[in-house]
């Protein structure tokens, strides 16, 4: 049976909204898209409430009138400016000797009570990096194989506790329950990477206008995340700067030059600020 789904992204400078179809061969199909400027935020994270609802309202109220469907709830995007990483691993001894989900879910279980987290983080993802059965390590998926013992190293992604409850006080005074909140770098990478890439090593970076989010996957696993407060704003105040040129102009700039597959050494004429 197929099932409606929204999406929303919340970012340091504007709020997305995507409703789309997906059907029971998993296809998915967009039905409806909306974007607001982002406001009541800095950097990724709620500073005002109310002002983050309305821009969550109008995105998700624009994305529904196109669509012509009406979704409670919704999957949430956030910024990795309050997220802390860590690495932990778990032991566990099979009894029945075949590996089962509730042995993997055990051993998960495990490597998360060893983690050292602070009493004011709530952890977001825990994504398994290498499984370990008896002495035998790498291996991509341990269900259904015979041991005795099930070793974990889990990368966990962990985030303020207080950041998360404002996001979904913002989300919820938009009419909107949260149904499940994903790192935005770590969609990204699920969006955009290649099994290929995962397998090889990469380094994906998700530009925003104020602040960009890093993952790296290492044998087709997250490895490492972080979080700088420069994004693609910056670019085009350097170059406002540079140029002496209006912020409006150099933006223009940017989107149209800013280029690395098309490289011209074309002249161009742009207006400037003062007598220079």
């Amino acid at each position: 049976m197929s099932r409606t789904v929204l999406a929303i992204d919340i970012g340091s400078t504007k709020i997305c909204a995507i409703i789309a179809q997906i059907e029971n061969d998993n296809s998915i199909a967009i039905t409806g898209a909306g974007v607001a400027k982002a406001q009541g935020l800095k950097r990724g994270t709620i500073t005002n409430i109310e002002l983050a609802s309305r821009s969550i309202q109008t995105a998700v109220e624009d994305a529904k009138r196109v669509s012509g469907s009406s979704v409670s709830s919704a999957i949430v995007s956030i910024s990795g400016s309050y997220t802390k990483s860590l690495n932990s691993n778990g032991i566990v001894n099979i009894q029945s000797k075949e590996i089962s989900f509730k042995e993997i879910e055990r051993v998960m279980h495990t490597s998360l009570y060893n983690a050292n987290i602070p009493n004011e983080y709530e952890v977001l993802h825990a994504l398994p990096f290498n499984f370990k059965v008896d002495d035998q390590d790498f291996i991509e998926d341990p269900l259904g194989m015979n041991a005795s013992r099930l070793e974990v190293e889990t990368h966990i992604i962990t985030t303020q506790k207080s950041n998360l409850n404002n996001l979904r006080k913002a989300v919820q005074g938009a009419g909107v329950e949260v149904e499940n909140i994903v790192l935005n770098s770590y969609a990204s990478s699920i969006a955009t990477l290649n099994d290929d890439e995962k397998e090889l090593g990469v380094a994906l970076i998700d530009m925003g206008g104020n602040t960009s989010n890093i993952v790296i996957h290492a044998g087709n696993s997250i490895r490492y995340n972080e979080f700088l407060g420069v994004g693609s704003n910056h670019v085009t105040s350097d170059l406002s700067m540079a140029l002496h040129t209006p912020l409006s102009v150099a933006d223009n700039v940017k989107l149209t030059y800013g280029s690395l597959t098309n490289q011209s050494n074309d002249l161009i004429e742009i207006p400037i600020i003062g007598d220079d």
